[in-house]
């Protein structure tokens, strides 16, 4: 019995949501009283393999394809788990998770819960699992009956642990794949260099129309800088082009859960709060004291964002050389 980990790698470095996965995979293996094997995505850097052993994986199985194809990950996932006996394959709630996931639940002929929130508790039946549901107001607890499964789990839900457990092997998978039976292929990835992606970010500093123009954008991101945030904007922003789409946040856009959320001149429609309310502390900027935001902020701030932006970063700056 085995717990089997799907960990994106990105040149070379495990990205963080493969921490995650990974620890919560150890985490389901020392339940089970079982051991926790990893499939990386590409090829993994010396520093990163330590990262896998610190962690407590038992065994690293790697593949001759750069598993950026949806259906070249099922397949080496699949085949891992048969050859070594997996009883849980645990990949991260990506887009990339999300494409995954399904096919593999199907492939397998085996229970798929997506959207975990938590390490799944034994029951009677087999295994109650916590998920967030209607976009984060509410929690569904399900029953997996019996081994093994597929869980999605949601990124920034589960702390990075180490339970180191020994000596790692590595293991060659046989490579059984031809890359012309694909149904999806990646053709180009654009990266965004010198940014942190928002689904990764544990701080986000984001801005609406309230900023009055991209002109005036600099004020959040000098605030991003000072924090170490990724930046994010409401959707009428990104529909008037003042930032890329991929920076909007909300029910339309990207869900985040990260452990600071600082909204600035955005109102809080529920469409927005669909898509950040699991952030951990809320500070909501604004000149509207009955703005709707300041109804589930955790802390509020009624004032001119561009009086309090740049009294706001001075100070975490001044915070930073002083604590340096």
């Amino acid at each position: 019995m085995s717990v089997l980990v799907f960990a994106p790698v990105q040149d070379g470095i495990l990205k963080k949501i493969a921490l995650e996965a990974v620890s919560f995979g150890v985490q389901l293996a020392h339940g089970l009283q079982a051991q926790c094997s990893v499939l990386c995505s590409s090829a993994a850097s010396s520093e990163a393999l330590q990262q896998l052993q610190d962690l407590g994986v038992s065994a690293h199985y790697s593949a001759e394809h750069d598993l950026n194809e949806v259906d070249a990950v099922v397949h080496y996932l699949t085949q891992a788990a048969s050859l070594f006996g997996a009883h849980q394959l645990v990949v991260s709630n990506t887009y990339l998770g999300k494409s995954i996931a399904p096919r593999l639940a199907v492939r397998m002929g085996i229970p798929l819960a997506s959207g975990v929130i938590d390490v799944p508790k034994k029951s009677d039946t087999g295994w109650e699992v916590r998920r967030s549901v209607f976009s984060n107001k509410g929690y569904a607890y399900l029953q997996v009956l019996g081994l093994p499964c597929v869980m999605a789990i949601t990124p920034n839900s589960f702390p990075v642990e180490s339970r180191p457990v020994g000596e790692m092997k590595t293991v060659a998978l046989p490579n059984t794949f031809e890359s012309s039976q694909t149904k999806i292929r990646v053709n180009r990835v654009d990266r965004v260099l010198g940014k942190i992606p928002l689904t990764e970010a544990e701080r986000v500093v984001s801005a609406g129309r309230g900023l009055k123009g991209p002109e005036n954008w600099h004020l959040v991101e000098s605030l991003a800088s000072s924090l170490g945030a990724a930046t994010a904007c409401s959707k009428p922003v990104s529909d008037m082009h003042w930032r890329p789409h991929e920076e909007h946040v909300g029910q339309t856009g990207i869900t985040i859960k990260p452990d600071l959320y600082i909204a600035i001149g955005i109102s809080g429609a529920i469409q927005h709060l669909a898509g950040v309310s699991s952030s951990k502390v809320i500070v909501a900027i604004n000149t509207d004291k009955e703005a709707p935001f300041f109804k589930v902020a955790d802390y509020g701030i009624v004032g001119d964002a561009f009086d309090v932006l740049p009294r706001l970063t001075a100070a975490v700056q001044l915070f930073k050389a002083s604590h340096a």
